[in-house]
Parts: C-alpha cells; sequence; structure tokens
C-alpha cells in the first residue's frame, strides 16, 4: 500500500515557526576615477610660425612709439626761382616755370602760401622782387629785395641801415625792437652772408643779405610774434634755404 506523504511534512517545524532574517548587501566603496593621460603632441610647423609671428607683431608695436596728437603735421616746401630781372625787362604777373633757367636766387616757399604780384613801380623804387604770404595771415611772408651796382657787402650796421631807408616797416621795427643781433655766415664755397634777427615786441624779422652778380641781395621773413611763437621752426627754415645761384 502505498504512502502519501504531505507537503507540510518536508518543511521542518523550526522553519515554519521562525522566519530567516534580510540578507543585506555589503557596501562597496565609489568607483575611483583616474585621470586619463592623453600623450602630447609635438607642435606642428604652422603652429609654432603663427606663435612666432604673433610674438613679433606684440614686440614691434611695444616697441614703435605712438604719433602723439600734439605733433603738428610736417610743413612742405617748394624752391622759388628769382630772376631779379630790372623794372623795364619784369613782366610782373606770376609764373615760375621759366624762370629756373635764368634765376640768379632761391628760397623755400611752405605749401599753401601765396604769391603777391609785384608792380613795376615797386619794383623800380624799393627793389622788391618777389614776396609770399601766409593767407591766413598776410603779415607773416618772405620776400627779397635787390640793389645792382654792389660788388661787396658794406659792414654789418651800414647794411641794415641802408635796407631800412627804403623799408618803412623795418625802421618802425628796429626802432622799437627789444634785441637785434647779426653775425656774418660763410656757406661752403666761401661766399658770405650777413645774418640779422630783430626780436621786437609786436614782429620778429630775420634778414640774410649777400653780394653776387654786382647785386646786392636781402631776402626778408617776418612774421607778428604769435605767428612767430608758433611756426618759428618754419620760418627759420626759410631764412636759411636762400641762397643765390652759383653758391650751392
Amino acid at each position: 500500500m502505498a504512502t502519501v506523504f504531505s507537503s507540510s511534512a518536508l518543511l521542518s517545524p523550526s522553519s515554519s515557526s521562525s522566519p530567516l532574517p534580510p540578507t543585506t548587501s555589503p557596501k562597496l566603496p565609489p568607483p575611483k576615477h583616474l585621470p586619463i593621460s592623453l600623450p602630447k603632441q609635438p607642435p606642428t610647423t604652422l603652429t609654432v610660425t603663427l606663435t612666432a609671428a604673433a610674438a613679433a607683431a606684440i614686440l614691434t608695436t611695444a616697441a614703435a612709439p605712438l604719433p602723439s596728437l600734439a605733433d603738428p603735421p610736417a610743413t612742405a616746401f617748394q624752391v622759388y626761382y628769382g630772376t631779379a630781372a630790372s623794372a623795364a625787362n619784369y613782366g610782373g604777373y606770376g609764373g615760375n616755370s621759366d624762370k629756373k633757367d635764368s634765376a640768379e636766387y632761391v628760397y623755400d616757399i611752405p605749401a599753401g602760401w601765396k604769391e603777391r604780384l609785384v608792380s613795376k613801380v615797386e619794383k623800380g623804387t624799393n627793389g622788391t622782387d618777389s614776396e609770399f604770404y601766409n593767407p591766413k595771415k598776410r603779415a607773416e611772408k618772405e620776400y627779397l629785395t635787390y640793389l645792382a651796382g654792389f660788388r661787396q657787402l658794406a659792414p654789418k650796421d651800414v647794411v641794415l641801415n641802408n635796407l631800412a631807408l627804403s623799408d618803412v616797416a623795418l625802421q618802425d621795427l628796429i626802432g622799437s625792437a627789444d634785441s637785434v643781433s647779426s653775425e656774418e655766415r660763410k656757406d661752403e664755397k666761401g661766399q658770405v652772408y650777413y645774418v640779422y634777427e630783430i626780436d621786437g615786441v609786436v614782429a620778429h624779422s630775420l634778414i640774410s643779405v649777400t653780394c653776387a652778380n654786382n647785386k646786392l641781395y636781402a631776402h626778408f621773413v617776418n612774421a607778428p610774434t604769435p605767428e612767430w611763437n608758433r611756426d618759428q621752426e618754419t620760418l627759420r627754415h626759410l631764412h636759411e634755404s636762400f641762397k643765390t645761384v652759383g653758391s650751392f
């Protein structure tokens, strides 16, 4: 006779009366992220070239001085060729293109200055041969006079007094001047120039006088005191640019 087993009989008394405690998994430490070191790539030729160019540009920019906003722009000049023609042979109306071949003297003119046409009467009375002026201030000007029949220069004071006899403005300037200086200079060819500087209360004058071609040439640079203080460098350049042809 077969024996029938009950399923309850397979369970032990202890397992049915006391449940097993829950199983707890042990806590593991969080994983550590190790830094990954990538292999360094050597710099390419293009990278090196661009880096060097940028460094050179920075050094160049740092070394080059920046232009000052207070610095005035450089003055441009053109050369005037004077013929010192007699009043009888003087046309009196502009033109400088045909004068170079027959010029007896030269001097520089600042860009923008205007020529004042000298009349035959003025040329015949006081010997004025040419004149240019600043259109912003007509009293700022340069001009040249000449007298024929002079082989050599007289003493400096005699020459200045003779120039003043035919120039009323020069007389007034000398009479009210704070100082009048004079000196003798020679160019590289030995030609003698008398140089005068007249410092007045209201105006300043630079005069250069020499003899050549049996003539006495006197070059004047005049300016009111405010213009002199502003344009002194340019005006001295005009003064020093005067030369007779054959002496340069």
